[in-house]
């Protein structure tokens, strides 16, 4: 009798790390195929940018299933497997070494990847992307004390690369089109108080600026900022967005837009295939299409919900849109949907910390979001229960810094 297919999980990041884990724990016994690109055994990519830049951190620290544990669970890892295609009449997927793996149901959890620079020379050892393991190596080789380091994109990975450049003593240089820093995603208060810290760590920010053209020199880089400005520097590090890595759903027929579509269970277009993580739009909790969570919470949980229902739980997710970044002394955290707020309330708590509130016409909070010192994370975590639970605070105090945040829970 020809053994049953096993559950296949494509993608060895944190989603599909997450997703084999938890399978075993719900006490699934078959056979599961954890396939990942990257050589090394699921990790938390949040470091990257961070401890692991400034040597504080070794990427043992934030591996969350070694090779060793995923074996002892029973769990084949397959490290440096490319996955062509899916035919999913056949319930098989066609790998770069030319096999074949059948399977009864597939996770597909392959992430994003580094949106590169348009024009630029792929060989050019000193432009820099930062996503795996292997990026941050080679960046962390270049942040050498003294080096002009040029950060094209002030987001996420842009200002807290530059953070840790700084605390290894760069000279470091942010250059962003739009005419703040983090634009896309972080309201202007919470925005300008890190820009405000990273000018006095002494990065130089350029804004409203793009780049035209790098040309490599004897001594390094030369970047065309357009208007005769150039600049000169020892490595470029090019964060400019990432894009979900969707191209094996897309050639496979499944539904896709900006991301593998799928429902509240995580299911795609074809029921024996889910998708979680980076990769995957859920629909949007107002009814307005789909959306992407793309933050280490979300592909954690995410990860562990497919795995359940890979076994036919039927759960939706159902989790709270959450996502922080560390800069220097300073955390941002923030938690629902912001966007969606008819009035936003500022409890200003000192110049470097502040929380906002984002209220609905009801006067509930859907979002919030703050940024200070760590201690800020007791009421940032008591704002997330307010959203939780649909709480109508009086906004006056919660403006109010004297006014604990716990007594207005309700």
């Amino acid at each position: 009798m020809a053994a049953a297919a096993p559950l296949v999980i494509v993608g060895a990041g944190q989603a599909g790390g997450r997703a084999a884990l938890t399978l075993r724990a719900e006490g699934y016994r078959g056979a599961i195929l954890l396939l990942g690109e990257e050589p090394d055994p699921p990790y938390e990519r949040p470091p990257l940018s961070k401890g692991f830049l400034t040597g504080e951190r070794s990427l043992a620290s934030f591996t969350f299933a070694t090779t060793e544990a995923l074996a002892e669970a029973g769990i084949d890892f397959r490290p440096g497997c490319r996955v062509l295609a899916i035919d999913r009449p056949a319930k098989q997927l066609r790998l770069a070494d030319g096999g074949a793996i059948a399977y009864a149901k597939l996770l597909l959890a392959t992430g994003r990847a580094a949106r590169p620079l348009p024009g630029a020379q792929a060989d050019e050892p000193r432009i820099f992307c930062l996503r795996t393991r292997a990026d941050a190596d080679q960046l962390r080789a270049a942040l050498r004390p003294g080096a002009r380091l040029a950060i094209l994109g002030g987001g996420f990975i842009g200002l807290e690369v530059a953070a840790s450049a700084m605390a290894l003593g760069c000279a470091v240089t942010v250059i962003e089109l739009a005419p703040a820093l983090l634009s896309r995603c972080v309201p202007a208060p919470l925005a300008a108080i890190l820009a405000a810290r990273h000018q006095a760590a002494g990065v130089r920010i350029l804004l409203g600026t793009g780049l035209q053209a790098v040309m490599a020199t004897e001594q390094g880089l030369s970047l065309d900022l357009g208007g005769g400005r150039r600049l000169e520097a020892d490595a470029l590090l090019v964060g400019i967005g990432a894009v979900p890595r969707a191209e094996l759903a897309v050639a496979a027929g499944l539904a896709t837009d900006q991301g593998i579509l799928v429902d509240a269970r995580l299911q795609t277009s074809d029921p024996d295939i889910f998708a979680a993580g980076d990769v995957c739009a859920l629909p949007d909790p107002s009814g307005n299409g789909h959306v992407r969570l793309e933050a280490w919470q979300n592909a954690d949980r995410q990860g562990a919900l497919a795995a359940r229902n890979l076994l036919g739980a039927g759960l939706s997710y159902v989790e709270l849109p959450w996502f922080w970044s560390d800069q220097y002394e300073l955390t941002l955290q923030i938690a629902g949907w912001p966007a969606r707020a008819a009035r936003t309330v500022t409890r200003a708590i000192a110049a470097d910390a502040c929380i906002l509130f984002h209220l609905d016409e009801q006067g509930r909070v859907l979002g919030a979001g703050g940024v200070g010192p760590a201690g800020l994370g007791r009421d940032l975590r008591l704002a997330q229960l307010m959203i939780e639970r649909a709480a109508r605070p009086d906004p006056a105090a919660v403006a109010d810094p004297t006014r604990g945040l716990k007594t207005l829970l309700r």
